[in-house]
Formats: structure tokens, sequence, C-alpha cells
């Protein structure tokens, strides 16, 4: 049971780091250096910290990109 446990958690991380990267091709940033998204999404994440209007701000872009209320 521990072992299938396992897989299921491998799974699950598997299949949520494949959505992560689908979110980067969506964005246009497929062909981009790993190391200018990482500084991308590493500057997002210092703006956002206790700044709301720029996580609603950039939750509406999102929410346009998409066509619909994401989660």
């Amino acid at each position: 049971m521990r072992r299938s446990d396992a897989t299921e958690s491998r799974k699950k991380d598997t299949r949520k780091k494949i959505e992560l990267g689908g979110l980067i091709a969506k964005a246009g940033l497929r062909y981009e250096k790993r190391a200018l998204l990482l500084g991308l999404l590493i500057d997002a994440a210092d703006r956002l910290r206790g700044n709301e209007a720029e996580r609603e701000r950039l939750m509406a872009i999102g929410v346009k990109a998409f066509g619909h209320e994401s989660k």
C-alpha cells in the first residue's frame, strides 16, 4: 500500500508540473531561457507580497487569457 501511495503522489506531482509548463506555453514564453523564466516568477512573487491591487490586476489578466474564471 505504501508503494501505491508514493506512486499516486508522484503522479499528482507530475501532473501539476505539466500544468505549470502549459501555463508557460500559454503565456507565449515557451522558448525563453529557464533563467529568464525563473527571474520573471521571482520578481512577480516579490511584487505580489502584500500587494492585493497587483494580485487582482494580474488575476484579471489571467482570467481574460483563459476566457473564464480560473481557480
